[in-house]
C-alpha cells in the first residue's frame, strides 16, 4: 500500500497578521569568487563576502533564503561590479520584491614598489561595493587605505623626533562614471604623511621616515586634504571620508569625518 505524499507547506508564503513590513531581510557572510577590473585592463579574481537583502511586504511571513544563493549561483564566474545591477534585478524578480540590496566586501591587491630600492611586494586594500535597486537605485564604492601620519604638534614642541602612527582612511564615493580603485588609493595616500609599503629595505625606511617628518598631518588635515582631492575629481559626485589614527602614545584613537553631497567640481 503506497503512502500518499502530501505537498510541503510553504510557510514563508503564509500571511503574517502583525502588519509590519521589513526593510531588509536576507543572507550575510556569503563567500563567493568575484572579478574586479584593474586600471591597466587586467582582471583580478578575489574572494567576496556578500550580504544579499530584499524588502519584505507586511503580509508575508518570511522570505525564501535559498533563492538568494540561487541568484548568485546564476552569475557563477561572472560576479563583478558590472553585473551587480543584474544580480539586484534577479533578486527582485525571484523574490517578488520591490527593493533589493547587495553588499560585497573584498581585498583588492596591488603591486607596490619601495620608494628607493624599488623592491616590489603586494599591498591589499579592503574594498566594498554597496548597491540598492528598486524604488531607489544607488551605488557606492568603499575603499579603506592605510597611511602613516606624523603629529604636527609633537614635531613642533619636541627637540627630537615626533610621534607617528598608522592611520586608516575610509572613503565612500558615488560617481557619475567609472572611477578606479587605484585612483582612490593614490589620492588618499598623497594626503598622508607617508604611504605604507609591503617591502622596505634600510634606504627605503630612511626615506619614508624623513618623508613623514616633512609632512606632518593631524586627522583634521588628512580628512580635509582628501576632501579637496575628491572635490577636484570630475566624476565624484558625493562622498564620505573617515580618518582614524591608531595613536602610538595614547590609549585611544583620533577620528575625523566629512560628508559632502552632490559635489560640483
Amino acid at each position: 500500500m503506497s503512502e500518499t505524499i502530501r505537498p510541503l507547506v510553504d510557510v514563508q508564503n503564509t500571511k503574517d497578521v502583525r502588519n509590519i513590513p521589513i526593510d531588509k531581510v536576507g543572507v550575510r557572510k556569503v563567500k563567493y569568487p568575484v572579478f574586479i577590473r584593474e586600471r591597466d585592463n587586467g582582471l583580478q579574481q578575489t574572494v567576496g563576502e556578500f550580504s544579499l537583502m530584499v524588502g519584505l511586504p507586511r503580509h508575508f511571513k518570511g522570505t525564501h533564503m535559498s533563492r538568494f544563493l540561487e541568484v548568485l549561483a546564476e552569475h557563477n564566474h561572472d560576479v563583478s561590479a558590472e553585473t551587480i545591477p543584474d544580480i539586484l534585478e534577479g533578486l527582485r524578480d525571484r523574490l517578488n520584491a520591490v527593493t533589493a540590496h547587495l553588499e560585497v566586501r573584498f581585498i583588492y591587491f596591488r603591486e607596490k614598489a619601495a620608494p628607493v630600492t624599488g623592491k616590489v611586494g603586494m599591498m591589499g586594500y579592503e574594498c566594498a561595493f554597496l548597491a540598492s535597486g528598486g524604488e531607489v537605485n544607488d551605488s557606492v564604492l568603499e575603499v579603506i587605505v592605510p597611511v602613516t601620519t606624523l603629529c604636527p604638534c609633537s614635531k613642533e614642541i619636541s627637540s627630537f623626533g615626533a610621534h607617528n602612527q598608522r592611520g586608516y582612511v575610509t572613503a565612500r564615493i558615488r560617481t557619475s562614471g567609472l572611477v578606479w580603485i587605484e585612483e582612490i588609493v593614490d589620492l588618499v595616500e598623497a594626503a598622508g604623511s607617508a604611504p605604507l609599503y609591503p617591502v622596505l629595505k634600510r634606504p627605503d625606511e630612511k626615506f619614508v621616515t624623513e618623508q613623514a617628518y616633512e609632512n606632518p598631518r593631524f586627522v583634521e588635515d588628512m580628512v580635509r586634504e582628501v576632501s579637496v582631492a575628491f572635490d577636484a575629481h570630475p566624476l565624484i559626485t558625493s562622498y564620505e571620508i573617515e580618518v582614524e589614527n591608531h595613536e602610538s602614545i595614547h590609549d585611544h584613537n583620533a577620528y575625523a569625518y566629512v560628508k559632502r553631497d552632490r559635489v560640483t567640481p
